[in-house]
């Protein structure tokens, strides 16, 4: 059910420095979490208005290693990363290294979980589950992977399994940030000089890939955006 408590501003940030982009989930996460402290202590007559966040972008070539990773899945040196135009960076989410890059949508939910009285691992099936619906509606099957988060094809044979969206999330106090790396027209040559989130035996891949031609960005995001509405039962705010 779309409640009044469960409306979410919606942000397309276009293509942004990954660095400005953390700091501006960072800024947002933050202004939840004081929120919530605030309102903890008083009536819910006196409560402030405490707004969740979708946020879609693209990012220049990147590489992010997660708090459980190790180093050892970035598979290039520094002078390799600077001649491939691509930044590195350690950061506070979960999972382990991962890319991002023109032709991906970035989807960072700042979410109250609270407010939409769902756990963390229903979150992330949320997640994913908006992930397989969109794929579907362009014929592309999807499935989870058991053991692993993200959106995968062929996940049943595992000489065959390849990922086409990863997650990877931090959560404090029931708030969200990071969240959803999707391969639209993403030139998966990068994936190369990396093990895709801590996997040596599995696959990447991409809409354009399954599909054989490039396929409309702001189209999937549209769809996207839709879709994760009706997954999560919130309504947009203007």
């Amino acid at each position: 059910m779309i409640t009044i408590e469960n409306k979410i501003l919606f942000k397309d940030l276009g293509t942004v420095d990954y660095k400005e982009t953390w700091d501006f989930q960072q800024h947002l996460f933050n202004q939840i979490l004081d929120l919530k402290k605030t309102n903890a202590g008083l009536p819910v007559c006196e409560q402030i208005t405490d707004y969740n966040y979708l946020l879609f972008c693209e990012h220049p070539h990147v590489y992010t290693l997660g708090k459980s990773g190790s180093e050892k899945n970035l598979l290039i040196d520094p002078r390799m990363l600077e001649e491939k135009g691509a930044r590195f960076y350690k950061i506070d989410r979960g999972g382990d290294i991962t890319y991002h890059g023109p032709g991906q949508i970035v989807g960072y939910p700042i979410f109250d979980l609270e407010k939409l009285s769902i756990g963390l691992k229903e979150y992330i099936h949320k997640m994913e589950e908006a992930i397989i619906l969109t794929l579907k509606e362009y014929g592309i099957a999807s499935s989870r992977l058991e053991g692993a988060s993200g959106v995968w094809l062929d996940a049943d044979k595992p000489d065959k399994a390849r990922k086409i969206c990863a997650i990877g999330v931090k959560s404090s106090r029931y708030v969200t940030m990071h969240g959803f790396a999707f391969n639209v027209n993403t030139k998966l040559d990068f994936y190369n000089y990396i093990n895709p989130c801590g996997f040596i035996d599995k696959g990447v891949t991409s809409m354009e890939k399954e599909l054989g031609g490039k396929v409309n960005m702001d189209e999937v995001k549209g769809f996207l955006k839709g879709v994760f509405s009706k997954v999560f039962g919130f309504a947009y705010s203007d």
